[in-house]
């Protein structure tokens, strides 16, 4: 087992990339060597308010060059980073932080308002650290973090970090109920870099542009940038004008986005205006994609498209399609890898499950159970849970797919997404994808709703792209010629749009709660 921490790897880059440009923000930049010395400074900083070893510092931060330092300075010390979702609401960071028992809170003055609401709640939080601008900015009794930079020598700390020590606790989506703090090593941190670096066809010195959230998954691909001597350009929000006018710009080479943002850039009038000829790597996941939208995807922007799979519990990767892998010649084994997520990353062995606990056979669908060297230690404060998901050294994961005879995966779905309708189990991903056929649609999502007769039925909702118009009864009858009248929905709603969570995935608990208030059950 590789005995490396986080900040190993922070140094190892920082040493490596001298004066070369390592963070770019608008105007602002940063070199390798200020980046070290920010992150050298800021630990002795949060030393002195006495962080150490294992304290939860919270993140709740917009995107900016400040986060990074701040991420390398936590690790510097043996504390334990808690990033938390803007988007969720006080009563979520508040549950979260409270139950991660945070003693200190890094936050953006963007949200100082929301903080000054949170904190008469927050039990444990004991420091406040504010990214200003200006330091009249930063509330009363609050800590101005670029005054803490300024006021520490950069001197080196030496801390004794254990490889499987806490780095981080990442709360999951939360779309079932209480979202659970998934426990993540230093291990299991270095192993997910080693895994994006072998998998995710990262070169030298790329020019990667973040739109996503830093403290989601586009978080852990700062290191693997930088390992690489590459530069990362921060945005601070998703807009399709400053994202391709950034790539432009910028001459960047990669990006990620979350099948959503992907869809937003190929309805976007104006995508043809942007030259986005750099653009040679599109990092995409989080979410499923439509295997009609990626084809036409690849179509506009050419082969420059590479998925992931995986979750919070094993960060980022349990399976990818690299590029090469995309570029299908036969049309039908094309529309079969499309729909697919891949083959397992190098380090990662996967079975697939019956509910028996026995492997199906090859084309059948079952649970995917990994064995992964970046899996999680287990749920904070939550043993019954953690002996759940892991068992005897493997992560159950809850999702359901089928393998080919060449080792590709395709989900079907979420085990507790999954619709069973008299009996027969129907996987909502399945009729999706055909949905997405359509051309009138833009966006699509399949629930189960309540029967009297079969327990559930198969209905669908529906958001149309403007200027088209397609009947329910022409849609059901679209994907009846395509999958049969089992799985068909029963129903078809058009919506202005589908919504989602804080991580860009179609809210369904949102959409089912419509159906299945006020029953005792939701299934």
């Amino acid at each position: 087992m590789i005995g490396q921490t986080v900040a190993d790897l922070y140094e190892r880059a920082v040493r490596l990339g001298g004066d070369r440009t390592a963070l770019t923000q608008g105007d602002r930049s940063m070199s390798y060597r200020q980046l070290g010395e920010d992150a050298a400074r800021l630990a002795n900083a949060f030393a002195a308010l006495g962080l150490g070893s294992g304290d939860r510092v919270a993140f709740l931060m917009a995107n900016c060059i400040e986060y990074v330092a701040c991420e390398y300075a936590v690790t510097r010390i043996g504390a334990v980073r808690v990033p938390l979702a803007v988007l969720l609401a006080n009563a979520d960071h508040v549950y979260m932080m409270n139950f991660a028992r945070c003693t200190t809170l890094v936050y953006h003055e963007k949200l100082a308002a929301r903080v000054l609401e949170m904190q008469p709640q927050l039990t444990t939080v004991r420091h406040y650290v504010c990214v200003a601008d200006e330091p009249g900015r930063v509330p009363a009794g609050h800590q101005h973090l670029q005054a803490l930079v300024q006021s520490y020598d950069a001197t080196p700390r030496t801390e004794t970090i254990d490889p499987e020590d806490l780095a981080g606790v990442y709360f999951t989506g939360g779309t079932t109920g209480r979202p659970k703090g998934v426990m993540l090593s230093h291990r299991s941190f270095v192993f997910t870099y080693y895994m994006e670096l072998l998998d995710f066809g990262l070169g030298w010195r790329e020019t990667f542009v973040f739109a996503t959230p830093l403290t989601h998954a586009a978080g852990c691909l700062l290191l693997p940038v930088l390992l690489r001597q590459g530069r990362c350009v921060i945005l601070d929000h998703f807009d399709p004008d400053l994202l391709l006018g950034t790539i432009e710009r910028e001459r960047a080479t990669m990006t990620l986005l979350v099948p959503t943002m992907i869809y937003i850039l190929l309805d976007h009038p104006r995508r043809d205006a942007f030259d986005l000829g750099s653009l040679r790597n599109v990092l995409y996941g989080a979410a499923a994609i439509a295997p009609e939208r990626l084809k036409q995807a690849i179509e506009r922007f050419g082969p420059v498209f590479t998925q992931f799979f995986g979750q919070t519990e094993a960060p980022m990767a349990l399976t990818s399609l690299p590029r090469e892998l995309h570029v299908v010649a036969d049309p039908a084994r094309q529309a079969q890898v499309f729909a697919s997520a891949g083959i397992a990353t190098y380090p990662t062995r996967i079975r697939l499950l019956d509910e028996q606990g026995h492997e199906v056979p090859e084309g059948e669908p079952g649970e995917i159970v990994a064995h992964a060297p970046n899996v999680m230690s287990g749920y904070l404060d939550d043993p019954l849970a953690t002996a759940e998901a892991l068992r005897d050294g493997w992560l159950h994961t809850g999702d359901i797919a089928r393998r080919d005879a060449e080792g590709y995966l395709t989900i079907v779905d979420r085990r507790k997404d999954m619709i069973v309708s008299g009996g027969f189990n129907i996987f909502p991903r399945e009729i999706e994808d055909v949905l997405f056929e359509h051309p009138a649609v833009a966006q699509a999502a399949v629930i189960g709703v309540p029967h009297e007769r079969w327990g559930e039925e198969v209905k669908a909702l529906v958001a149309l792209r403007p200027g088209h118009s397609v009947t329910e009864g022409e849609l059901i009858e679209f994907v009846k010629a395509r999958k049969g009248s089992l799985t068909t929905p029963k129903s078809v709603e058009f919506v202005a749009a589908i919504p989602v969570t804080n991580l860009g995935k179609v809210d369904k608990k949102a959409l089912r709660a419509r159906y299945w208030s006020g029953r005792t059950r939701n299934v």
